[in-house]
């Protein structure tokens, strides 16, 4: 539900107000849209600095000791084991650079970021406690009382991490600290943090989300967005690089293509390698502006599977937002 605030409360009193300007002049129209909606280009990078990366949290940040710190792992295994951060330290480690987009991210949002995680895979400590024939699925408990669970044949699989350091530093505190899982491909309300238990189960598990209708699968919906232009950006001159990102979840970008003309037509736009098959890819589109003017810029992109972004605009709740990201931008002579 949205609430009406203060703030949107001030920009409806300012549309009624100059109704009668914006009709005046097409110049006055454009600057008053310009700057009640204007957005700011972004920066588009290959790693998100760890205070720049995206936080979202069911209930605050746990402080947790780490000398008092364990997890442990049972449930349906045949040897439980208690590991302390030490245990985790002393072992080898892996690093897997992945992409964590929240379920609740609308077309063009900022709830993305990547890093460089490193860590230990689950598999390898699944492997030594012994999973029962019967496992399902495989459930990450939280210190602050959260949880959720992936199914066992993905836990199994080579690429879910539980990481404990990011970009080269220990894991900071409002992104997990000191353990918290990373599954590429599935949203962020999969990727538990400060995990403490990790339990093995028969049965298809419902997490605090699921109970609240939320998606059990969280499978990440393609996405890709537009960071420079801004929205309602004033551009200079006839030549612009138009930049932005994409991300395909579990099976990567292989295509983007961007429009100039709000649809009409679709132009094929350069990638950059991705550090990982699951990181984000940049793609950047040299653009020759035929005159001035306002432009509507859009953006879609096609997974390695051949399938395209979804093209229907659908809000986040259940299973994650879909539509092409669109941005205006002002071209002056």
């Amino acid at each position: 539900m949205i609430k009406f605030n203060r703030r949107m409360f001030l920009r409806t009193a300012g549309l009624a107000a100059l109704g009668s300007g914006w009709s005046k002049t097409a110049a006055a129209g454009t600057f008053f849209w310009k700057r009640l909606f204007s957005v700011s280009p972004r920066d588009t990078v290959l790693i998100t600095p760890n205070d720049k990366f995206y936080i979202v949290s069911y209930d605050g940040f746990p402080e947790i000791d780490l000398a008092g710190w364990f997890l442990y792992i049972g449930g349906l295994v045949k040897k439980p084991a208690r590991l302390t951060f030490a245990d985790f330290y002393s072992r080898p480690s892996v690093e897997l650079a992945a992409t964590l987009i929240c379920i609740d991210t609308l077309p063009g949002g900022d709830t993305i970021s990547n890093a460089i995680w490193r860590g230990i895979p689950l598999k390898t400590l699944l492997e030594e406690v012994g999973p029962d024939p019967s496992a399902f699925d495989v459930v990450f408990h939280a210190a602050d009382g959260y949880s959720d669970s992936i199914p066992f044949e993905r836990a199994v699989g080579d690429n879910v991490l539980l990481a404990y350091m990011m970009n080269g530093e220990p894991l900071p505190r409002a992104h997990g600290y000191p353990l918290r899982a990373v599954v590429p491909g599935l949203y962020g309300i999969k990727n538990v943090k400060w995990i403490t238990e990790i339990e093995v189960v028969d049965y298809d598990y419902k997490g605090y989300w699921q109970q609240r209708g939320w998606t059990d699968k969280g499978e990440i919906r393609i996405v890709s967005r537009i960071d420079n232009p801004g929205h309602y950006q004033e551009i200079q001159g006839r030549e612009h690089t138009v930049r932005g990102l994409a991300f395909g979840g579990y099976y990567g970008i292989s295509r983007v293509e961007l429009s100039t003309d709000g649809g009409k037509t679709w132009n094929p736009t350069d990638l950059d390698p991705p550090l990982s098959p699951y990181a984000w890819v940049i793609w950047k589109y040299h653009w020759e502006i035929p005159a001035p003017g306002a432009y509507t810029l859009m953006v879609r992109a096609w997974d390695k599977r051949g399938q395209l972004q979804p093209t229907k605009l659908e809000q986040a709740y259940p299973a994650g937002a879909s539509g092409y990201h669109t941005v205006v931008a002002l071209v002056s002579s």
